[in-house]
């Protein structure tokens, strides 16, 4: 076989493993919206809503490094299969509770919880098996159809789950998603993930114990100054895209209504989706910290625009900027931590990386409030401390604390970029190596 048909065979491989994720990132983003509706309209309280939300993440942070381990150690098509027959029996349950008129709030904060377990293995297999799948030169590219099955569930399953529950109800929310599962399965079934070649840092941590393989994904990461650099900037990006994430809702609502928030909301999903499938088809430049960087200026660049002027044309293009340049940051870092890290390791290392990778999204969403409530607005209004400075560029009253904190988080964005670009360690991940590639497979 030569290279051009093992090249396409290993694409046509990964394009039916993401088409059933894809279906099943749909069915689940369909679910989680719902079940976010059902605890506000039994509740009307928020915290049990954001409490909600802490049960999908704080899994996946906590188990991170076991999930790692088990990726690395175990088959990595029999973990992901084992993740999604885990998620569809959670989601089982909760159908036949709700059936059955049973379902309490107890019931789904254990189930989302079940789910976030089954995920938090799911996506370090699925990455750590695109990536002995896809060969180097089209790892951009995969990272975009993933970037693209993400900006789907996001986009198109919370008004498809409101047609859904106003039109059907709960119970065939769930069913679709339990449907979605099924073909995930099966697509998963249908392929074949080869083992990766051992390295010989994966044949010593083989010896080792567990509470080394659990420590190791931080340490390789701790270890190695250009990838902790590169994390270190994406923390502060997600740190940026979280505040960004509950700060326009109500600087658009302190300027005009619901249902131009919504325009505001569907342009950045756009955005998302249009930014993906450009990445899809072109794959990023060759080298992918030039992609991190270029993009990441832009997207500070949109940040900023965003709190500039209470105008509804600018805040929508600058919510679709802003999703529209985050999809090709984060596909070029998948790409160039995949061709970094060898094969066998990167269960391990992936998953550390995403703990600390979502870490800063909560610190946002805690501080977030506050620091806009009691800092931000109070200085902004007529007579604020902070209104003499900034008011005459952004205007001074209601929304305009949130606007300057738009601004500040889209300066800090932008030199967070330069700064990476700067950071002498991480322009040197890129350099050749005269290691051989640590993607090298087991033969077919």
């Amino acid at each position: 076989m030569t290279s051009t048909q093992t090249s396409r065979r290993g694409l046509a491989t990964f394009g039916v493993l993401w088409l059933g994720q894809l279906v099943s990132i749909l069915g689940s983003g369909l679910t989680s919206f719902a079940l976010g509706i059902w605890v506000y309209e039994q509740t009307g309280s928020v915290t049990q809503f954001a409490t909600m939300t802490l049960c999908a993440v704080a899994p996946i942070v906590l188990l991170s490094p076991v999930a790692g381990v088990a990726v690395d150690r175990w088959d990595r098509k029999w973990v992901m299969l084992a993740s999604d027959t885990l998620a569809a029996l959670s989601t089982l349950s909760l159908l036949v509770l709700y059936t059955g008129g049973n379902l309490r709030l107890w019931h789904v904060y254990l189930g989302v919880c079940v789910t976030a377990v089954a995920e938090s293995f799911q996506e370090p297999a699925f990455m750590a098996a695109s990536t002995v799948l896809v060969p180097e030169r089209h790892l951009g590219r995969a990272s975009g159809m993933v970037q693209l099955a993400q900006a789907a569930g996001r986009t198109l399953a919370p008004p498809l789950a409101g047609l859904l529950l106003m039109h059907h109800g709960l119970s065939t929310v769930m069913t679709l998603d339990l449907a979605g599962f099924g073909i995930a399965v099966v697509t998963t079934l249908l392929v074949r993930v080869p083992r990766p070649t051992r390295s010989a840092q994966g044949e010593q941590q083989a010896r080792k114990g567990l509470g080394s393989n659990l420590t190791f994904g931080l340490r390789y990461i701790f270890q190695r100054p250009g990838l902790l650099g590169l994390l270190a900037y994406f923390s502060i990006v997600n740190l940026t895209l979280g505040l960004a994430e509950i700060l326009v809702t109500p600087l658009v609502l302190k300027a005009f209504n619901p249902t131009l928030l919504g325009q505001v909301l569907a342009c950045s999903g756009v955005g998302m989706l249009v930014g993906s499938a450009v990445m899809t088809v072109w794959g990023g430049p060759k080298r992918r910290l030039t992609g991190i960087v270029g993009a990441g200026i832009l997207y500070g660049v949109s940040l900023t625009l965003a709190g500039l002027q209470p105008s509804l044309p600018l805040i929508a293009a600058a919510a679709f900027f802003l999703t529209f340049f985050n999809a090709p940051i984060a596909s070029c870092s998948q790409a160039l931590w995949q061709s970094l890290v060898p094969a066998d390791l990167q269960g391990r290392v992936f998953s550390a990386r995403m703990a600390l990778a979502w870490f800063s999204t909560p610190v946002a969403y805690l501080i977030g409030g506050p620091l806009a409530d009691h800092v931000f607005e109070p200085a902004m209004l007529a007579g604020g401390a902070l209104a003499p400075v900034f008011g005459g560029l952004l205007g001074s009253g209601p929304g305009r604390g949130l606007a300057l904190m738009l601004v500040l988080m889209g300066l800090l964005a932008v030199i967070a970029a330069i700064g990476v670009s700067l950071y002498r360690p991480t322009r040197a991940l890129e350099s050749p190596a005269p290691d051989p590639s640590p993607r090298a497979v087991s033969p077919v």
